[in-house]
Order: C-alpha cells, then structure tokens, then sequence
C-alpha cells in the first residue's frame, strides 16, 4: 500500500499511529529520493574516485563545496578512450555544478547530467532490457508482431509502439522510434 503525505509532520504522525494500532505486525518504509548523478567529462586516468572530492574541494574554492557534498560511485571508458566519473550530489549542488567547467589536477573538465534510459530492443518499450524481455518481438515501425527485418508497411506511415498512435512522416523511415517519433535521414 502506498500512502502519500504532504508533510514531515503528517508522515511522522502516520508512523505513530501506525506503530500503536498495529504493534509491529505492520510494517512500513519511508521512500527517499536519489540523489541527482551527474558525470565529469574527460577527468585523468591519475585520479581516483576516492581522491576525486577532495580534489574538487581543493581546487575549485568558487563553487562553495563542503565535505560529503559529493558521492563518486564509478568512472567508465567511452569509445574515444577518454575517462568519465559518475557521481551523486544533492539537488542544490546540482543546480550549481550543471554545465559549468570545473579544474581537476591539471584539466579542465566539463559537467553534465547522468542519465541513462533503459530500453528494450525486442519489443522498443521502455524500463527493462532485452535480456529481461520474455515476450513476442514487436516492430518498432509498425508495432507489429514481427521483427524490424521482416516489416512490409507503407513507407509512409509508422506506429508508435509505446502510444500506438500513427504518424506520417516522409520517404525515409526513422532510424530509432521513440515516444515521439522523429523522421531522421540515414547517416
């Protein structure tokens, strides 16, 4: 059961009465929000995530950080062989970080917002991966219970697998169907 409040005051006063009607047989948990991640583009392969906040402290005394503001969680490889750094942060250290360029070591590095959509390629909805699918394949361009190679649509008109709503677009057929679909020429 879901139960929203409107203030800590009432979320207190629900754990009260919860706790004395039902005497432990019930038991509840308060949901809290993650915090934002945001990742550090292009930071030096000498640099560790430990050593990653204490870094940002010492040398970017402008952006007013205190211990414990920052959590680094990992860094990752991208494809043109540059390290990135994912790290948590609360919404008002986001607020100040976002797209601002900040100095580690001897780079300058650039700051944007981590966020990673998951989707499944077998039936193109959102929130779970292929791996996890255990359905029919579905049609990103028609949304029908066929695969993309085996489509015979008009060229013309596509659906939407996650709405179902047709669009018309022009000759080209887009190269990923989203939400909304987007006519994109082929690179």
């Amino acid at each position: 059961m879901l139960i929203e409040t409107n203030s800590i005051e009432e979320l207190e006063a629900l754990e009260k009465d919860i706790n004395v009607k039902c005497k432990g047989k019930l038991e509840y948990n308060v949901h809290n929000l993650r915090n934002p991640r945001l990742f550090i583009i292009n930071i030096s392969e000498e640099l560790s995530i430990r050593d990653v906040e204490d870094t940002l402290l010492g040398q970017n005394t402008d952006v007013k950080l205190k211990q414990g503001d920052i959590n680094s969680k990992f860094s990752y490889e991208t494809k043109k062989h540059t390290r990135n750094l994912v790290m948590e942060a609360s919404a008002r250290i986001r607020k100040r970080f976002l797209h601002k360029k900040i100095k580690l070591l001897k780079q300058i590095c650039k700051i944007e917002e981590y966020v990673i959509v998951t989707r499944c390629y077998k039936c193109s909805r959102y929130n779970h991966r292929d791996g996890d699918y255990r359905g029919e394949e579905t049609c990103p361009l028609c949304a029908g219970s066929h695969k993309l190679m085996e489509c015979k649509i008009n060229p013309h008109y596509y659906k939407c697998v996650n709405c179902l709503s047709y669009n018309k677009h022009n000759k080209k057929p887009p190269i990923r169907v989203n939400h909304t679909l987007l006519d994109i020429t082929r690179q």
